[in-house]
């Protein structure tokens, strides 16, 4: 459909159906990967057997790497219903490696985070959708400085460093509260107006959505550091 023959109402309106499927995809995502880690924290046959066998732990975080990259080189390629598919199969496992946190902190803390997180998200992700400035430049230094915590985040698992832990903790929230706003934006952009409904439009709302989902549980588990009340 040729966007110049649609009003700017309209081109409004179907954006705003694009990002409510980002959203609703997002939030289902979230609510399955609660479910699953509480259900493993609640069962000390799973909690042994996840978090008890380091082989099989950390099979699990390679397994998620590998499945995000596959959607994000693959998109193009893969059915819409593969993407959704292994989307949630990433959000279930997701669910399994974050069961940890319900046996290191209390339920309260938890919650109280997840709705201090569920906050900033919306504000960061309203301004994103709504700001007439291009987030480009800033997406591009919190890409950088993502790069630069993980790597700083790695040297201190040696170094055991408190300070290291306490710096890349306010500077994750203050990344991944940029990323909100600039993912948002660009996965505005991204939807091809006149597209609503076909198999592209699908698979683009699965990738808004896979990316806002990993914005939200790093801002999450950074702000649990600050939040959190340890067992």
């Amino acid at each position: 459909m040729n966007t110049h023959q649609l009003s700017q109402e309209q081109i409004q309106v179907e954006q705003a159906n694009f990002m409510s499927r980002v959203y609703t995809w997002m939030s289902g995502a979230l609510i399955l990967t609660g479910i699953i880690a509480y259900w493993v924290a609640s069962t000390p046959q799973l909690i042994n057997l996840v978090l008890g066998n380091k082989i099989l732990f950390f099979g699990l975080i390679i397994a998620e790497i590998a499945c995000v990259g596959y959607i994000a080189a693959r998109i193009h390629k893969i059915s819409a219903q593969t993407a959704t598919a292994l989307f949630l199969g990433y959000s279930v496992l997701n669910g399994l490696t974050l069961s940890f946190i319900f046996m290191a902190y209390t339920a309260t803390s938890i919650a109280t985070t997840f709705f201090i997180t569920a906050g900033t998200f919306g504000v960061m992700s309203i301004y994103g959708f709504y700001t007439k400035r291009d987030l480009t430049s800033i997406g591009n230094l919190a890409f950088m400085a993502l790069i630069g915590l993980i790597i700083a985040s790695v040297v201190n698992i040696f170094l055991k460093s408190e300070m290291m832990y306490w710096i890349t903790t306010y500077a994750g929230i203050l990344i991944f509260v940029a990323l909100i706003a600039y993912d948002t934006q660009k996965i505005k952009e991204m939807n091809i107006i006149g597209n609503e409904g076909t198999e592209e439009d699908k698979k683009e709302a699965i990738m808004g959505a896979l990316s806002l989902y990993l914005d939200f549980i790093n801002l999450f588990l950074y702000l649990l550091r600050i939040f959190g009340d340890r067992k």
